[in-house]
């Protein structure tokens, strides 16, 4: 069971919920999620657990992560500060596409 979301009120809130997520869910040591762990090699998740978070948070945030997403973030920091900045919480994130800025915004009106 994913943690209560009502604390998550900026992009560090967001950070600190998809932790604890990872830590819960897959048994992550917290050590190792820091804000540069690339998701897969640093943090040992497969793609098939990275795509659950997705999946997790989009539930519980009410996102909707366009397919290309795991084409855009490999770092903890990026899925948090995307998923923030889809929630209205950020700013867009400086290293996602035109194309990909574009996806989300029309999957999620909460883009700001």
């Amino acid at each position: 069971m994913p943690p209560p979301i009502d604390d998550v009120k900026n992009w560090m809130t967001m950070f600190r919920w998809i932790v604890k997520l990872i830590r819960d869910e897959y048994d992550v040591d917290e050590a190792i999620l820091t804000r540069t762990a690339v998701l897969e090699t640093d943090c040992g998740l497969v793609i098939e657990q990275v795509e659950s978070v997705l999946g997790i948070v989009g539930d519980s945030f009410s996102l909707r992560f366009p397919p290309e997403t795991l084409d855009e973030i490999l770092k903890l920091e990026e899925l948090c500060m995307l998923a923030s900045w889809m929630k209205g919480l950020y700013k867009r994130p400086p290293f996602i596409s035109d194309g990909f800025e574009s996806s989300c915004r029309g999957l999620n009106p909460g883009c700001s």
